[in-house]
């Protein structure tokens, strides 16, 4: 399943996207965690009793502004939090 965590507004879309199945098979001991400079991201039980990451709440509202930091204008050429991320989870849709 892919859990969308974000926003739409009048800038564009900003999701957070997670493949929980692929968030099930995480081999890197959940490095997202710890990947994040923000710490946005949390782990969770899921509907179907399975523990997988997500974007904490007081986040979900303001990720342009809170991923701005690891996106290419602030010096990375990779997101942390998707490198980190070994099976390949996580991706941003902007």
């Amino acid at each position: 399943m892919i859990a969308n965590y974000g926003y739409k507004d009048g800038a564009g879309e900003f999701y957070i996207s997670i493949d929980t199945d692929k968030c099930l098979a995480c081999d890197a001991d959940r490095a997202c965690l710890t990947a994040c400079p923000k710490g946005m991201f949390e782990i969770i039980t899921d509907d179907y009793d399975d523990e997988v990451a997500a974007v904490k709440q007081q986040f979900r509202r303001s990720l342009a502004y809170d991923c701005t930091a690891c996106k290419p204008a602030g010096g990375y050429a990779s997101l942390p939090c998707s490198s980190a991320c070994t099976p390949g989870a996580i991706k941003h849709s902007w």
